[in-house]
């Protein structure tokens, strides 16, 4: 049975908590949803709580409701929507309104800012500041069936109540560290529209493949503008089309008959026998007949020169100390590529050089790099040495 005071059943209600949330400072957000059958992810719950409101859920799938209300509050400027790793309640709110909430809050984000170290776990996170315990059984349940039990609106409910928490300690320490600029540049990445906007131009390049002529990547991709199409149109997972290894393994045979095709072992036989054969064999010539100056071409990736290994290694130490000092993830600062860029290139050009990070970080690496900065031991620790050399 629901906890039924706790679920948004009418218009009235929903008007109404929306018109209170409105007038606080930040509210928390949570949602449970499915995607294992479908294309897009299907919103099952949405859990909200704020300072001195007791958290409530709208539920889409009981009730018959008109969310513009709950829709206007993502959208107040004056509300700060706080979540924990934001990116797929984002994604679901933006295939909803064509929208991304603004402003937003990332407390997974934050925890890195923090010292928490690289994509801290809600529920350690929630008992590192709360000292609650978190039930996650009810994590992987079927949250589309009706009716939804007790303990999973416990589950639900109880996310966005210990989300006020972990909001504002976090949110104090940001304050006191003078970092909350730091969180506002990932805030920026989360709610730009093309973060979740992949043309389905660019689809195949998330598909591996063992090759990298133009000429199979051009069909991989027409392969692939095809699947992805098809399963916006469906609402179906792109696997339930086609996986990736047939993709990938009929760009690379190049089939010319349903014959050929047969003989790719990833691709489902069924396939073969109806419309969709036909359909994949025109994909292959129609790339194959397209014009050679629009096919794909993938630079070749240089391995790294072994003689530069030491200064990639000396970066890494470098990263791990800086960010020990400065109490932030080392993922959140810097990642292989920025590393690699440093050490290779003469004048680097990369996230880690840029704002905050040089600061944390950048700084000390092009240092360390052009031989102001050294490395060593001082009193059985690793210690940076300056040098005026």
């Amino acid at each position: 049975m629901y906890i039924l005071q706790m679920i948004i059943k009418t218009q009235e209600q929903l008007a109404n908590i929306c018109a209170t949330l409105s007038q606080k400072p930040y509210i928390t957000i949570d949602t449970e949803f499915l995607r294992d059958k479908t294309f897009y992810s299907k919103l099952c719950l949405v859990q909200l709580a704020a300072p001195d409101v007791d958290a409530v859920a709208i539920d889409p799938i009981e009730f018959d409701l008109d969310l513009t209300p709950f829709n206007e509050l993502l959208q107040n400027e004056k509300v700060i929507k706080v979540f924990h790793a934001a990116r797929q309640d984002l994604e679901i709110f933006y295939q909803m309104n064509g929208k991304i909430p603004h402003p937003i809050f990332d407390t997974q984000v934050a925890a890195m800012v923090c010292g928490y170290g690289d994509s801290i776990a809600y529920n350690k996170l929630v008992h590192d500041i709360t000292g609650h315990n978190l039930e996650k059984n009810a994590q992987f349940t079927d949250w589309s069936r009706r009716p939804l039990s007790d303990k999973q609106m416990t589950y639900a409910l109880n996310d966005v109540t210990y989300l006020r928490e972990v909001y504002e300690v976090l949110d104090a320490r940001l304050i006191k560290q003078e970092r909350h600029h730091w969180v506002d540049q990932e805030m920026d990445v989360l709610t730009n529209p093309g973060t979740y906007d992949m043309p389905v131009e660019t689809i195949w390049q998330r598909i591996k493949i063992r090759s990298d002529k133009p000429e199979i990547l051009a069909i991989l991709r027409e392969l692939a503008i095809w699947r992805e199409e098809l399963a916006r149109k469906k609402d179906i997972p792109r696997s339930r089309i086609m996986k990736d290894e047939a993709l990938a393994d009929i760009a690379m045979y190049m089939p010319k008959d349903l014959n050929g095709l047969s003989r790719i072992r990833n691709v489902p036989k069924d396939a073969i026998k109806n419309h969709i054969g036909e359909t994949l064999l025109k994909l292959v010539e129609k790339a194959r007949q397209s014009d050679k100056s629009t096919w794909p071409q993938v630079k070749r990736g240089t391995p790294f020169p072994r003689e530069l290994a030491p200064i990639l290694e000396m970066l890494k130490l470098l990263l791990k100390i800086n960010c020990s000092e400065a109490d932030v993830a080392g993922k959140l600062v810097a990642n292989s590529d920025d590393l690699e860029t440093i050490a290779t290139q003469k004048n680097p050009d990369c996230p880690a050089l840029i704002g905050w990070r040089f600061e944390v970080f950048g700084k000390d690496a092009l240092d360390l790099k052009a031989g102001k900065l050294f490395l060593g031991i001082k009193n059985g620790q690793i210690a940076k040495i300056l040098t005026t050399r």
